[in-house]
């Protein structure tokens, strides 16, 4: 890198290599404040040099040694995107994409908001290359996240995104999938009226109506509409419900009607079951008393 009367110019593509193999030789020996050093020096040598596709791989080491020292991970992935954001700008954004896939699985234990963020802005890079799988891939992963971290207001937006996605490619098996998962967001959200408008609107997803989606659904509802807590449980015990993701299994077993959840009774068949059987013969022959003058 120095200069002098016969040499004008650094020679940043030396350096670079130079300080990527003494990187590599102070992560050898654990000193991993030092790689890093050397790891930024190496991206800064590439970047001088305008050589910006090596860029990422000298700055996409530290990552690994902070995840070793289990302190320095938001650092890590605010390396992480700006290596992302390079790639970007040089045209790959496949792997900007990639390398915001990674950042957020660094992250999820330990800043899960940081990881729906990073996951959100990989599906958005995914997308914009119609590369939809994947991107459904990241948006799924968003939206698990938002629904363990109890962001349901969000996580129904994520899971509308992902159903849009969806039907665009005409999986609609995988629509009426996210329909029941939606439908479960808004009941725990308590919005009954959101929760029967999603189930309204997939109807025009061919195939829907008439599924067996569509029909456990509607048991759903009517169940949480009609404060029946023995039927919502029954419906949300079903193979379809307990086979999904674990974090929208969850929201079907400890979904509670509002109102206590007791199913309502008639109030004659509850004071004949605290009478006993004994009691509802004479119960019967009081009725049969009452009428027995005639109507008048």
């Amino acid at each position: 890198l120095k200069t002098g009367f016969l040499k004008w110019k650094p020679d940043y593509d030396s350096a670079a290599t130079e300080y990527g193999k003494a990187a590599v030789a102070f992560k050898n020996a654990k000193q991993f404040d030092q790689a890093r050093e050397a790891c930024l020096r190496e991206a800064e040598a590439h970047e001088n040099n305008k050589a910006y596709l090596f860029i990422v791989p000298g700055s996409d080491i530290p990552p690994t040694l902070y995840l070793q020292e289990m302190q320095r991970l938001p650092e890590a992935v605010q390396l992480i995107e700006k290596a992302s954001m390079m790639y970007l700008e040089n045209g790959t954004p496949d792997t900007a994409a990639i390398a915001l896939e990674r950042a957020g699985k660094l992250i999820e234990n330990v800043s899960p908001e940081k990881a729906v963020q990073l996951y959100q802005q990989a599906a958005s890079v995914f997308e914009n290359e119609e590369r939809l799988r994947q991107a459904l891939e990241m948006l799924g992963k968003a939206s698990r996240l938002l629904v363990r971290g109890r962001r349901l207001d969000e996580a129904a937006l994520s899971l509308q995104k992902e159903k849009s996605i969806y039907k665009e490619i005409e999986n609609y098996p995988t629509c009426y999938k996210k329909t029941i998962a939606q439908v479960l967001v808004h009941l725990h959200r308590n919005d009954y009226v959101a929760a029967e408008r999603c189930v309204r609107e997939s109807y025009s997803i061919p195939g829907f109506n008439g599924s067996e989606d569509c029909a456990a659904l509607e048991q759903l509802l009517e169940g949480y509409d009609q404060q029946d807590q023995d039927q919502v449980s029954e419906v949300c015990n079903l193979p379809l419900f307990k086979y999904m993701d674990n974090d929208y299994a969850k929201l079907g077993l400890t979904l509670v009607v509002p109102g206590g959840g007791i199913k309502k009774k008639s109030p004659n068949a509850t004071q004949d079951k605290a009478r006993g059987p004994a009691t509802v013969g004479s119960h019967a022959e009081e009725e049969e008393d009452e009428y027995s003058g005639g109507l008048c």
